[in-house]
């Protein structure tokens, strides 16, 4: 009896067509018993019966219909698990975003740290056919006892990329990062005794971050960009070169200074198996966001990586960066961050460039300029070649400024779609399947932006009064600097105007006094003098 209540209670959505079935099944009951058992049935009588039966039979159909649509869609739910809302679902709808995933694009992302991950989490949702290239390198840094105990690579963003790509990523986090606090494992994390585990079982990293991909049920897979022992290092503009990663922040600060270049030790690093040939095969290929001269760049310096991705005829896009980094990209506009790219790797390099234009609560852009960050400046008309792409990506995190996910994949597949267009393929399978799911995630990206904007105006109205609909974050930017300059030009306009009126007032004053004097006979001025020095001697 209990677990038939517990069985009553729960939200699956198939008693409500079990209860129509009964309904079905009494209704047709009722009315076959009343023919059974009438002697002499009227016209009406008849009508009724007939009614009572048709409405009981085409509920035990309807009903029988239903119950079997539900219970294959709790079957495929339950392997979904990149639906963010399971409340609201349907057969059609899951059947067609298997189908989605399996025939998605084809899409090899570049990069590092944080920015690569946040762009895997949004792709995801599109295509199973995702192919992370990511930076591999101890950067100069000193490596951390576990590292040093069991001699492994720096797979700190292989192991990110890996949690960004897994279906159940709060669950695979929790366990690759977690540390031991006792034992002979003490200061160990789980991850690098996986790693190490899969070294042993399959006999090098290469195969054991690829079986890593089946291990831990991801979606598509992750590739080290080369599995070299690799230092990336940087050259300064005053020729100084940095042979630490961690330190080139720093230094570049500390000596007033920009990177001119940056350089990888060897120089001659080898791609790893499978890196080449994922980016021959790819349909988009996505560079950035992230930290453009130690995530970014140092993947393109690798041997062979530059060449194929100028050679494939994939689609080439560049995320740029919300806010600049200190001892980076200082003062840097989007044109720079391209003429980086561009000035190590060449031409070809970039087709398209996606830069953000959302609206940002000015508080949090002043909590960046305090930390030496400031916005990237938009200045697109300096870059030739490369075509431009304005979105609204940006959100707001743990109070920081991050790239949405959701809305950096829709406009890469939305590019995706249209290039399917441009080449007549829009009547394809793959063209209706793909924008028909990029329809539908923009409907709710955009019911998720509203109701933030409404969530911000209830907690910052006063200040939002200040913001008008349409403008971007830019301008907003520079408005409170031009309101700065014209309070400063209005308050020095003011302290003019004191002053002339100080110097009229003086000058009236002395004229006053001087005709005063002038009026007065010599015996009237010597009285006034004596007067003033008897009441001196007085005090």
């Amino acid at each position: 009896m209990k677990g038939f209540m517990q069985w009553f209670k729960s939200s699956n959505k198939m008693k409500r067509w079990m209860l129509l079935i009964l309904v079905g099944i009494l209704f047709a009951c009722y009315g076959l018993s009343k023919i059974l058992v009438m002697k002499e049935i009227s016209f009406k009588e008849v009508t009724g019966v007939i009614t009572v039966f048709v409405i009981g039979f085409v509920s035990i159909v309807l009903g029988l219909i239903f119950l079997n649509k539900r219970t294959l869609e709790v079957l495929i739910e339950s392997t979904d698990e990149r639906m963010e809302n399971k409340d609201n679902v349907n057969l059609k709808s899951l059947i067609f975003n298997k189908t989605v995933y399996d025939k998605g694009p084809n899409i090899v992302v570049i990069g590092g740290g944080t920015g690569l991950n946040t762009v895997l989490s949004g792709l995801k949702n599109y295509t199973n056919n995702l192919t992370a290239i990511v930076t591999i390198s101890d950067y100069g840094e000193s490596a951390s006892n576990s590292r040093k105990e069991l001699q492994m690579l720096p797979l700190g963003d292989v192991k990110d990329s890996i949690v960004s790509l897994s279906e159940k990523e709060e669950q695979i986090e929790k366990l690759l990062n977690y540390e031991f606090k006792s034992g002979r494992l003490n200061g160990l994390n789980f991850s690098d005794i996986y790693f190490l585990a899969m070294k042993e079982i399959n006999g090098n990293f290469e195969d054991s971050i690829i079986k890593s991909n089946e291990v831990l049920n991801m979606i598509g897979k992750v590739i080290p960009v080369t599995l070299d022992e690799m230092k990336i290092m940087a050259e300064l503009a005053n020729g100084y070169v940095v042979e630490e990663r961690a330190r080139i922040p720093e230094i570049v600060s500390e000596k007033v200074t920009k990177i001119n270049r940056i350089l990888i030790s060897p120089s001659n690093c080898k791609p790893a198996p499978g890196v080449v040939e994922a980016i021959k095969n790819a349909d988009c290929i996505v560079i950035g966001p992230g930290s453009l001269y130690t995530n970014v760049i140092p993947n393109l310096l690798i041997n062979g990586v530059t060449k194929a991705i100028k050679e494939s005829t994939a689609i080439k896009v560049y995320i740029s960066n919300i806010m600049t980094e200190p001892g980076q990209t200082d003062n840097y506009s989007v044109s720079d961050h391209l003429n980086a790219i561009i000035d190590h790797c060449g031409n070809g390099i970039v087709d398209y460039c996606i830069y953000d234009t959302g609206e940002i609560i000015p508080e949090f852009i002043k909590r960046y300029n305090l930390e030496g960050q400031d916005l990237v400046e938009q200045d697109i008309q300096k870059v030739k070649g490369i075509k431009f792409l304005q979105r609204d990506l940006s959100m707001i995190k743990d109070e920081r400024i991050r790239h949405d996910p959701s809305l950096v994949a829709s406009s890469i597949i939305e590019l995706i779609c249209d290039d399917l267009k441009y080449q007549d393929k829009q009547n394809e399978p793959q063209y209706l399947m793909l924008n028909t799911k990029l329809r539908e995630e923009k409907r709710i990206n955009k019911v998720k932006k509203n109701m933030e904007k409404k969530a911000k105006k209830g907690a910052h109205s006063k200040k939002d009064d200040n913001y008008k609909k349409g403008k971007s974050k830019f301008s907003d930017k520079y408005s409170d600097r031009i309101a700065s300059i014209k309070e400063a030009d209005e308050k020095a306009r003011k302290k003019n105007e004191i002053n002339k009126k100080n110097k009229k007032s003086n000058k009236e004053q002395a004229k006053t006094s001087k005709e005063k004097i002038d009026n007065k006979t010599p015996q009237q001025i010597r009285e006034e003098m004596l007067k003033k020095l008897d009441d001196s001697k007085l005090k």
